[in-house]
């Protein structure tokens, strides 16, 4: 058996205080390191807080931000280091002058893999990412990062899948959110969080707009590309959103190997089974492919949009078919 222990966490950022979160993020690294996780991942962003962002001005973002070199970073690098083992934390960073909504995840051999959302909508002074993140890890298999939105595009996980990863980090800020699909997922209203009553909270939080929307296509990312994924989520408060937690572990069938009920702070762990990877289906599926048919993939369609248009447009986008009938 091969066995990797990792730790996935939800909690609530103090919105613009990163030194509060620094302070959470190594309580909660230690609690899941002295449990025995070697990889411990925690949500987008969750340095600075999130969907608050969008109301600052770009200014006040690049006051905010920080490089990926930095003394923020740096922090957490040391603690990796002291701990033998892996963090992978959400920031805003500032990058010659350009900001992304970034993770970094600190190695304790003093490495650090920096990824920056892809289909980034939060603010219009956020670029999006242009790269895919897959890296080896001291443990013995490559691992990729995908930030909340990177992961419903179906193309972003076989990519990285495509590109060696056999877990996949999925750092998140989800559930409860305002979808325009009028079957997607609704706002949790904030009075249910602020009453506290933990009977409402779990109802909520483990219904259709937040573990219900979650399984509709969480567990396909990891079966169709035969990888792990690490499920890490904000939980409590965001602005005028919930977020639902729901973090959780899955393994290279879809399955769920460890999960939280919690609507609170909380940290899962779970051993990771690596020998299942090489029995996949996924991986099956993807030794049957024919790269030769797939052109159409990277062919504008004429549809696409902007990340934020796309997240925000009050409009159904529909697919032309490519013959133009």
């Amino acid at each position: 058996m091969n066995f990797f222990r990792s730790a996935v966490v939800q909690f609530e950022p103090v919105p613009d205080q990163p030194a509060a979160n620094l302070a959470i993020v190594e309580r909660l690294a230690r609690q899941a390191v002295a449990d025995g996780a070697k990889l411990v991942v925690f949500p987008e962003m969750c340095l600075l807080g999130y969907w608050h962002l969008r109301r600052h001005t770009a200014e006040r973002l690049h006051e905010l931000a920080s490089p990926a070199d930095g003394p923020l970073v740096d922090r957490v690098l040391a603690l990796a280091k002291e701990l033998d083992a892996g963090i992978g934390v959400g920031f805003l960073e500032d990058a010659d002058g350009k900001l992304f909504n970034s993770y970094a995840v600190c190695l304790p051999t003093g490495a650090v893999h920096v990824h920056r959302k892809l289909h980034a909508f939060e603010h219009e002074a956020i670029a999006s990412g242009s790269s895919y993140t897959v890296f080896d890890t001291p443990w013995g298999f490559r691992a990729g990062i995908l930030i909340c939105w990177d992961n419903n595009l179906v193309e972003n996980v076989r990519i990285t899948a495509l590109l060696g990863a056999t877990v996949l980090l999925a750092p998140h800020q989800t559930g409860g959110t305002s979808s325009r699909s009028p079957h997607g997922m609704k706002p949790i209203p904030l009075e249910v969080w602020e009453r506290g009553d933990r009977t409402e909270l779990e109802a909520a939080f483990n219904g259709p707009n937040g573990r219900g929307w979650l399984l509709r296509w969480l567990p396909a990312r990891a079966h169709d590309n035969g990888l792990f994924v690490l499920f890490s989520n904000g939980v409590g408060r965001d602005d005028d959103e919930v977020r639902t937690g729901n973090a959780m572990i899955l393994d290279p069938y879809g399955r769920i190997v460890a999960e939280t009920p919690v609507p609170a702070e909380s940290v899962v762990v779970a051993d990771l089974d690596l020998d299942l990877v090489p029995l996949a289906t996924g991986r099956r599926w993807l030794r049957g492919r024919r790269p030769e048919l797939y052109g159409v993939l990277t062919q504008p369609t004429g549809d696409e949009l902007d990340p934020r248009a796309a997240r925000f447009s009050p409009d159904p986008v529909s697919l032309r078919t490519l013959d133009g009938q």
